[in-house]
């Protein structure tokens, strides 16, 4: 089982940091994070679109150089921070599309995508499934021209039931899930059931291990449960390795720590050095 990292990991770094979180004093290129990540000695990268420089052409051809240096895997991660909006929002709609060629110059053979976010959770979802079908299966098309694979999020969003609802009615081999392991948690859908029954369509991974952050946060937070080391929370990611393994899983699991827990606050190196050593570990038991 191969292990690799998110960007997402250092977002306070590229600029995007929360209310509750301080601004670091020096910011980081995207260089500087696939360096870190070589220093790491991951497998793969996904890299967040929205912390990239530019989209120019000359710049992915760059990234898919330095990438191919450091022989990483990579996933070009787009949909940070609300996606399709339920399919809601038509300019969403065509920046997805206009990333797929993108995804191909980077080197990518999967482009994570996301239909909706915690935002639209509360709204009614059987016309936000009807809605991303439709956009989905209109962006596969694309997507098989380019012969990149796009994986949808469970972002906060759907259940598993209902991302194999999506799957379902798309039905191409080249639609398939980034199985977040953290956001079922935070959805109160079990991440172990979500895995056994989205496996044989997982197409890459944002591994997260979560606690509950009571000093900080309240039950109706999206970051109640927060991001802590691998190993140190409440997510199997064991157990999610195992069902993974026996479905032949061939791609990375990349570590994400999204909102670090109040005990991890301005630690996210640490935390991360500390999840990528517990994921090497559980990898080892598969070998």
């Amino acid at each position: 089982m191969k292990i690799g990292i998110d960007s997402y990991c250092f977002h306070r770094f590229f600029g995007e940091v929360y209310p509750d979180q301080d601004a670091p004093q020096k910011q980081m290129t995207m260089e500087d994070f696939l360096q870190r990540a070589k220093a790491f000695e991951v497998d793969g990268v996904s890299l967040e679109s929205c912390f990239l420089k530019t989209l120019d052409d000359s710049y992915m051809k760059e990234l898919k150089a330095q990438t191919d240096e450091y022989g990483f895997g990579r996933v070009f991660a787009w949909g940070h921070p609300d996606g399709l909006e339920r399919g809601a929002n038509p300019e969403a709609f065509a920046e997805m599309k206009s990333c797929i060629p993108k995804a191909k110059l980077m080197g990518a053979d999967v482009m994570r995508v996301t239909g909706s976010s915690l935002m639209f959770r509360l709204e009614p979802h059987a016309p936000q499934i009807e809605a991303l079908t439709r956009q989905f299966k209109e962006a596969v098309k694309i997507a098989e021209d380019y012969d990149i694979k796009l994986a949808v999020e469970n972002h906060i969003d759907y259940t598993a039931d209902e991302i194999l609802q999506l799957l379902t009615n798309v039905d191409s081999p080249n639609f398939g899930v980034n199985f977040d392991t953290g956001n079922f948690l935070r959805l109160l859908d079990d991440p172990i059931r979500g895995m056994e029954i989205l496996a044989p369509y997982v197409l890459a991974v944002h591994l997260k291990d979560l606690q509950v952050n009571a000093a900080e946060a309240k039950p109706t937070d999206w970051f109640f449960f927060s991001g802590v080391p691998v190993g140190q929370g409440l997510i199997d990611n064991q157990s999610l390795a195992n069902i993974l393994n026996k479905q032949n899983f061939t791609g990375f699991l990349a570590v994400e720590i999204d909102h670090p827990h109040a005990d991890w606050k301005g630690r996210e190196e640490e935390a991360v050095a500390l999840s990528v050593a517990g994921m090497k570990k559980i990898a080892g038991s598969l070998e």
